[in-house]
């Protein structure tokens, strides 16, 4: 199993991943990318194919756990699942209390996200730009479509996790984001910080779905189709803004708002603080990519 240090090492990594998924903007590929696990978490991800999920059923754990980097992985989810679990209920008081604050950073975090995905493309071109547009009006057609409420059946909560969690393993890409465009971002950091385990399980089970299923097209189409994807994720983005403006939400409807220049002051500080913090985790995330 390897020495013990390594594990807690890569628990603390799971652990700063974990952070970033429950903060929409910060992308927990990012953070995987900033700490030098991205490429084996990707491949370990992966490797739960039909071949190695036989091994675990004829019993040869030994295999499977080898051919899976099973330890690793489930050191990385152990440090992810604390994480979570600890600053769910942080989250929810935030925005409780602090809603025009809090939606400002995330309104922050997202818009320089936006940035450094579009960076990501080497050459726009028509097709390209087509792509942009058309992210654009999706997201702008989903907010508009349903822009306080969403189902909360059971095949739209495993949706969510399956979306958010193939969100999660692109770097630049927020899985909590997500939620938030679905509407469903109190509602999963809530039935976290509960431990509503009907909620949760259904979540999870929607995510492990999207992560066997959904990763491999993903790497197919960032293989085959890189800059049209990462324009349809860049528009997607952009078109989303408008879920998380802060003073379109309906906990901020209040027009005393209007009568406080603060609440603008406030806002402000905490949008360019959310855009900092982006930029920190980019300039240190880069620095760790190998070069050539």
């Amino acid at each position: 199993m390897g020495k013990v240090s390594e594990y807690i090492q890569l628990v603390l990594k799971g652990i700063g991943i974990g952070s970033a998924n429950v903060i929409p903007g910060v992308s927990g590929g990012t953070i995987a990318l900033l700490t030098g696990i991205y490429e084996r978490f990707l491949n370990s991800i992966k490797s739960f194919n039909l071949t190695n999920c036989r091994l675990l059923l004829q019993g040869k754990f030994k295999e499977f756990s080898k051919n899976t980097d099973l330890w690793f992985l489930m050191s990385v989810f152990a440090g992810i699942i604390i994480s979570t679990y600890s600053l769910a209920k942080l989250l929810v008081y935030l925005l409780d209390t602090y809603p025009i604050a809090t939606w400002a950073f995330f309104f922050g975090l997202v818009l320089v996200s936006c940035y450094y995905v579009a960076l990501e493309i080497k050459k726009w071109n028509l097709g390209t730009i087509f792509c942009g547009i058309l992210g654009i009006g999706i997201a702008l057609f989903i907010s508009f479509a349903s822009p306080t409420q969403t189902p909360e059946s059971w095949w739209f909560i495993m949706l969510c996790g399956a979306i958010a969690i193939c969100a999660m393993i692109l770097p630049g890409i927020s899985g909590s984001f997500i939620l938030v465009l679905l509407a469903k971002y109190e509602f999963i950091m809530n039935a976290i910080g509960n431990l509503d385990m009907t909620i949760l399980i259904l979540f999870i089970v929607g995510a492990l779905i999207g992560l066997i299923a959904f990763s491999h097209l993903l790497s197919w189409l960032l293989k085959r189709y890189r800059a049209q994807t990462l324009a349809v994720l860049t528009g997607f983005m952009v078109g989303s803004l408008i879920k998380l403006w802060p003073w379109k939400r309906p906990e901020s409807a209040d027009a005393t708002i209007l009568s406080f220049p603060t609440q603008w002051g406030t806002a402000l500080a905490c949008a360019v603080a959310g855009i900092a913090l982006v930029v920190l985790l980019e300039l240190l995330a880069n620095r760790k990519t190998p070069k050539g």
